[in-house]
This record gives C-alpha cells, sequence and structure tokens, in this order.
C-alpha cells in the first residue's frame, strides 16, 4: 500500500485552479484501493502571510470545508489541520539542525517571495522548506504529488531526511519521491496569467450566484467584433470552459465562437451556467460544512486522532536517537 500525503494551505478560499489542480487529483487518488491518503490543511504554514487570527480560522474552515464538498472519504483517510499535531513543529525544529543554510539559501521559492516583498522578509518564509519536510517525513509518506513549482521543496525534504539517516547510520525516514502530473495544465486566472490569490485573479466557485457572475463576466477577452469568428483557443472564457464541459460541449462552444455572431458575453454566460451545474451538489456541501461547525469540527477532530497516532510513533523514533528519551 502507498502512502501518499498532499498539503493545502489555509491562506485563502480554494478556488479553482486549487481545486482542479490539487484537491480532485488528491481525492481521486485516495479512491484507489492501494493508496493510503493523508491529507491536511497547512494552516502553520499560512502564518508567513498572514497574521490575522479569525482570518486564517476562517479560511481553514474554507478549506476543509472544500475537501469535505468535494467528497474526501475521511474514514478510509486522514484529514487533519497541522497546527492540532503538536509534532510537525517539533520535529521541524529537530530537522532544523541538521539542515545547511546554503540549502535554504538556495530555495528558488524563498528568492522569488523575497523579490517580491515590498517590505522585510520574515524567518518564516526562510526556514518554510524545514516545516514542509516535518509535514512528510513524520507520516512516512512515500508520494507527494506536487506542481513543478514543489519539485525542488521535495529534493530539500529527500536530502535532509538523508542527512539524519547517515549521521545515525539508519533509515529513521522514508525518502519521499515527488509525483508531478504533466498533464496537468497551468490554470488561468481571469487575466490569463496562471490562477491565484496573489494575482487576484481566482474564481471562487462557493461564491454566491450573483457574487460569482460579477466574477465571471471580468474574464478579459479581445476586441472582435460581435459577427467576425473568434479564435477560442486565444481566449480565456474557452479555455476555462474547455476544463470542465464535456467533449460534446467543448466542440460546439468551438464552433459557435468559429462561426462568428456570437458573443464573449454569452460564453461567459455558458460558462457561469455550466459552474453553477457541474459543482451544484459541492456546493450544498460546501455551504453545509460552513455553517454547521460542529460536524465540520467532528470530522477534523476525528482525523486528528488518528494524525497523533502515526506522528507520535515518528517522533518516539527521532527522540530516542537524538537521546531525548
Amino acid at each position: 500500500m502507498a502512502r501518499i500525503l498532499t498539503g493545502i494551505q489555509s491562506s485563502g478560499r480554494p478556488h479553482l485552479g486549487n481545486i482542479l489542480g490539487a484537491i480532485k487529483p488528491a481525492i481521486d487518488l485516495s479512491k484507489h484501493p492501494d493508496n493510503e491518503s493523508f491529507l491536511f490543511i497547512a494552516d502553520l504554514h499560512s502564518l508567513t502571510t498572514i497574521k490575522d487570527g479569525s482570518m486564517r480560522r476562517e479560511f481553514t474552515r474554507a478549506v476543509a470545508s472544500t475537501w469535505l464538498a468535494f467528497g474526501l472519504d475521511t474514514e478510509k483517510n486522514t484529514f487533519w489541520r497541522q497546527s492540532r499535531v503538536a509534532e510537525h513543529t517539533e520535529l521541524s525544529w529537530h530537522l532544523s539542525c541538521f539542515t545547511p543554510i546554503p540549502m535554504l539559501n538556495n530555495a528558488t521559492s524563498f528568492k522569488e517571495k523575497s523579490e517580491r516583498s515590498s517590505g522585510p522578509v520574515n524567518t518564516g518564509l526562510f526556514v518554510y522548506p524545514v516545516l514542509q519536510a516535518a509535514d512528510i517525513l513524520l507520516y512516512d509518506a512515500e508520494i507527494i504529488p506536487v506542481g513543478k513549482d514543489q519539485r525542488q521543496h521535495i529534493e530539500m525534504t529527500r536530502d535532509i531526511a538523508s542527512i539524519f539517516n547517515r549521521q545515525y547510520d539508519d533509515e529513521v525516514f522514508v525518502l519521499p519521491e515527488a509525483r508531478i502530473d504533466n498533464r496537468l495544465m497551468t490554470i488561468p486566472g481571469i487575466d490569463g496569467a496562471k490562477m491565484s490569490k496573489s494575482y487576484n485573479n481566482y474564481i471562487d466557485i462557493f461564491l454566491s450566484e450573483n457574487e460569482l457572475w460579477k466574477v465571471i463576466k471580468k474574464i478579459k477577452s479581445d476586441s472582435t467584433p460581435l459577427e467576425e469568428p473568434k479564435n477560442p483557443d486565444t481566449d480565456i472564457t474557452f479555455q476555462l470552459y474547455s476544463l470542465l464541459a464535456s467533449d460534446e460541449q467543448i466542440a460546439d462552444m468551438r464552433g459557435l465562437y468559429e462561426g462568428g455572431n456570437f458573443g464573449y458575453g454569452t460564453a461567459k454566460k455558458a460558462f457561469y451556467e455550466l459552474i453553477l451545474t457541474l459543482f451544484a451538489a459541492e456546493r450544498e456541501r460546501f455551504d453545509y460544512y460552513m455553517t454547521n461547525n460542529d460536524a465540520l469540527e467532528a470530522e477534523l477532530r476525528a482525523g486528528e486522532e488518528k494524525a497523533r497516532v502515526v506522528a507520535g510513533k515518528t517522533i518516539a523514533r527521532v527522540r530516542k536517537k537524538l537521546g531525548f528519551n
């Protein structure tokens, strides 16, 4: 049985890019009978950017509700909040004492975030890869599904684990493997750039119908006149529509674009209606968990109990090697 681990930051409400690029693929993997999935909300990581406690609490609830809305089986898999399992931070400290500073200096993600920052860069961003390594190694995870931009962090995790293992001449930690699905395309935002909360170009499928339509109407389009044929392959609305629609729907929409007398506004309306139809059940379940905190907490606390059992065994191994027990 393969042990798979995925974490999603609670730095905002999940958007369509998160759902298509991470959440749905992770849930699909978790359904395989030979897989054992550990899926957590990385709320500690969100502290590098979000300092408001009430905001983080709300975002954490939204992330949890999204996983549950899309059908995560919490009986078969382990689902929890990172901050509720203290072993994450303990192992992060232990690993930091084995992590060379040059390794962290070379982290591409840290360099990029530092360059974009308009103020002082906090230490949390610098040591982020160490906590991420702890998240993975704590659960003896074998497979880590990530995007290409996270490949380096998995390599760093392997390097840190290898340093520790060599120090004690023992396989204390399992060396994880990154699983990068090259079939997954970058999900475009409403401006054509990669959909991201950082760029404020995302689509939140759980918004009310009116609010969702306001966002869809903002999708960027060119100035081709209504009566002229349009190139669907260069249009953002068509690209987004194609991510959700059936082959038949895509072919029909392509014909409308290329036939002329078809406006971008009509295409946006079709995309909006497709979201409402396709995700009707998920929107309903999301609203249920967001308005029934007791039900949401019950799911998370049950998962946290399961996570502590596994994490506790790993920490016991590490403490023994370090002479702390």
